[in-house]
């Protein structure tokens, strides 16, 4: 039976060229900063980001705990949108490891408001916390890869220079973000004072993150990577597939997007399924099941016995995300596979 894997865009595969670059990449210690594919990997992310310096991390997890410990004290408090990947799904990292208090808001469709954000900052008070950071996301993981439009990431940005609070942005698909809003992505990171985004995601590489900033800043970061355990050694053979992620990946994800939207405008076709379309603006869809009378545990497990794979969000939600590793054919058949279960 052929699988069709919708789960995540984690799921991709390393190209044929990447693989080839893998094993031909020249190495060294990254640890000693000797290693000549990493530090070219380094210089091509900010470069691409138009920020001063960048950091190669095994992971986005780790990358966005180590933007919190190197941006905060522990004991302050640092602002995010309440279902934020950083709050919900890192397992407590920001409280655990870096110390700090989580000040959670509700967004719109992921986005904070400016309003919002301005009362939530802490007075001067002996009973308070400081505030530490503003956290932002995008695309947003749980609004369905919605986008955070210029307008209002520059509204935030203005907001923290003028309370001196610094801000970062779980990037993890900011590329997926500047084609959706059609800017180069430094339009986006020119916004935030660092910036961590994925290479094992939608750019196909097998293992990687990235996190840039001023030089000072990722300096601060390299020691808390080395003090959680993400110094590697011989990581060129890493770096080698995330240079082609940036170089070549990051140029084919309107491909995704253009799936995802058929795949959303399809499965709208189905009785008892419902998608809001404005919100599937990249390659995350989520797919509202509740009206077939099909339980999600149910449908997610009937869909695996058929072939396809994907995560439900919760009681009435199921989350399809594109990649590379989906055709547009991959779309057309799921659709029909899913209409038959839903009957």
């Amino acid at each position: 039976m052929r699988i069709m894997d919708f789960r995540s865009d984690t799921v991709t595969l390393p190209t044929e060229v990447m693989l080839n670059k893998m094993v031909k990449a020249p190495l060294g210690d990254d640890v000693y900063g000797d290693d000549e594919t990493v530090n070219r990997l380094e210089a091509l992310a900010a470069s691409v980001m138009g920020k001063e310096a960048a950091l190669l991390i095994p992971s986005g997890t780790m990358g966005n705990l180590i933007a919190v410990m190197s941006h905060t004290t522990p004991g302050q408090e640092i602002i995010l949108e309440e279902s934020s990947h950083i709050y919900l799904y890192e397992v407590a990292g920001i409280a655990r490891v870096a110390g700090v208090q989580a000040r959670t808001l509700k967004g719109d469709n992921g986005a904070l408001r400016v309003a919002d954000i301005e009362a939530a900052i802490r007075v001067d008070n002996i009973h308070f916390p400081e505030t530490g950071l503003i956290c932002q996301e995008n695309t947003h993981n749980m609004g369905g890869g919605v986008t955070i439009p210029l307008e209002q990431m520059e509204a935030v940005y203005k907001l923290g220079k003028a309370r001196n609070i610094p801000l970062h942005l779980d990037g993890a698909r900011i590329f997926n973000a500047a084609v959706a809003l059609g800017v180069n992505v430094r339009e986006i990171a020119k916004y935030v004072d660092s910036v961590m985004f994925c290479l094992s995601k939608g750019l196909c590489a097998p293992i990687g993150s990235m996190l840039v900033g001023e030089r000072a800043f990722i300096e601060k970061a390299r020691k808390y990577r080395k003090m959680l355990g993400g110094g590697m050694r011989q990581a060129g053979i890493i770096a080698a597939a995330g240079i082609v992620a940036l170089e070549e990946q990051s140029k084919r994800l309107h491909e995704d997007h253009s799936n995802a939207i058929l795949l959303a405008e399809r499965l709208n076709t189905i009785e008892g399924v419902a998608v809001d379309l404005t919100t599937v603006q990249s390659n995350i869809i989520n797919v509202d099941f509740h009206d077939t009378g099909i339980s999600i545990p149910d449908l997610v497990n009937k869909m695996r016995e058929s072939g396809i794979l994907v995560n439900g969000r919760n009681h009435r939600l199921i989350r399809f995300v594109t990649h590379n590793g989906v055709t547009k054919a991959d779309v057309v058949e799921a659709v029909e596979i899913i209409r038959q279960i839903c009957k």
